[in-house]
Formats: structure tokens, sequence, C-alpha cells
């Protein structure tokens, strides 16, 4: 490379580009950068709270991953991660920007119809149950427990049924089963003995009123047999 920077410490900078190339958005990250560049803080830091919740954890599930953009800030913290989704346009796309230091494995599967053989020490689901439909909800949770290793972990997030009127027609469309903090507990605690439920308003996540929660995070811990 026949430049520098003119501050040595950014040497590194061009030594990665040099070495992996330029990295690119996924399919979904992409049209979110361009339409409204702010969601992307919204969807890492979603995937942040995930990864701090089962840092050190060995052997670890998304379902629907979509392009995986932000699956990255979890394969930081987990020895073994797989990402997973029924869309094969998602998956393709994900596997062409896999890259070291921080890979996953890619897996084309469908959660609502069957579980998987593997069974894993967690198993995470961002912006997937409101996709699926009232009816499937037992079928898909049922595959995941039975994806899940005796005494794992489940997360959970998704948008509140409060939030649904500030969503653009594109979002509005796909969300056939939002919930409310309360609904989201009751149908998880039929699962898990603990399941703490988290409050979220643009990229900030606490325990404030649900209510006011512009999206929901529910962390599931010690599954009922």
């Amino acid at each position: 490379m026949n430049f520098s920077t003119k501050e040595p410490q950014y040497t590194i900078c061009l030594e990665r580009l040099e070495k992996q190339g330029r990295q690119s958005f996924g399919i979904m990250s992409n049209q979110t950068w361009i339409d409204d560049p702010k969601r992307l803080v919204f969807l890492l830091s979603r995937y942040k709270f995930v990864a701090k919740m089962l840092s050190g954890f060995t052997k670890v599930l998304e379902v629907g991953c979509a392009d995986a953009f932000g699956s990255r800030i979890v394969a930081q913290e987990v020895s073994d991660l797989t990402v997973s989704d029924f869309d094969p346009v998602f998956i393709d796309d994900a596997k062409k920007r896999n890259c070291p230091p921080y890979e996953y494995k890619t897996l084309l599967h469908d959660m609502v119809e069957a579980p998987l053989t593997n069974q894993y020490d967690a198993i995470y689901a961002l912006d997937v149950l409101e996709h699926i439909e009232k009816s499937n909800e037992i079928s898909f949770i049922n595959n995941m427990l039975k994806s899940l290793q005796k005494h794992g972990t489940l997360i959970i997030g998704m948008p509140s049924i409060q939030s649904q009127k500030y969503a653009s027609p594109q979002s509005k469309e796909g969300h056939v089963n939002c919930k409310d903090a309360n609904e989201l507990k009751d149908l998880l605690s039929h699962y898990f003995h603990n399941v703490f439920i988290f409050s979220m308003n643009d990229e900030v996540v606490h325990t404030g009123f649900y209510p006011m929660a512009n999206y929901l995070l529910a962390l599931c811990c010690n599954p009922r047999s």
C-alpha cells in the first residue's frame, strides 16, 4: 500500500483494508442504512444485549437471523455461533459476508416446521416471534425448546403491540403477532420457570414502564420439563 495515515496508530485500518478488503452491509442492513440509518443503532443495541447476556456460552443458535449483520456482535462473545433462517436469500447473503475473526456457522431451517437435531446452550430470536402466526407460535416455541439443552437459556426480542401505531407500513405488513409485556411473559412462563422482561426504547435497554416501551426483550431460564 503506497499511502499511510498521519497518525501511526491508524495504520491498522490500512492493514485490515489490504488484508480483508472492505466489508459490506447485508441485504436488509443495506436497505436500512439507505432509508433510515438510525435504525441500525437500535438493531445493533439488541444484539449487544444478547451478546452480554450470553457471554461465555459455548454453543449458541440464532433463529431468524435474516442477513446476520448484527450476529457478529454475538459471535464476539460466544465460543460457537450458528445463525439460521428459513429464507435462502438471507442465508446465502450471510455466508458471503462471513469472515474472521468472529465467524459463525449458517443453517437454512424453518423452526415452525421442526426442531434441530443438535442441541444448544442458548437460543435467541430477535424480531421473529411477531412474524409467526399465532396459530404457529406453540410449534415455534416447542421446536426451540427441543433444540435447547436441559438447562438452556432463551432470549426473545420483539416490538411491543403499543409500538405498532408508529411502525412503518413495511413493518406492519409482517407483524402479525405483536404482544404487550404481560402477554409475552405469560406465554413464555408456560415453558420456563424464570422469565425476565426488559423494556427498550430506541437503543436504550431498561426496566421502565412496559406500555411505554417500543421493544421488549424476554430472558428465559430454567425450562420446565
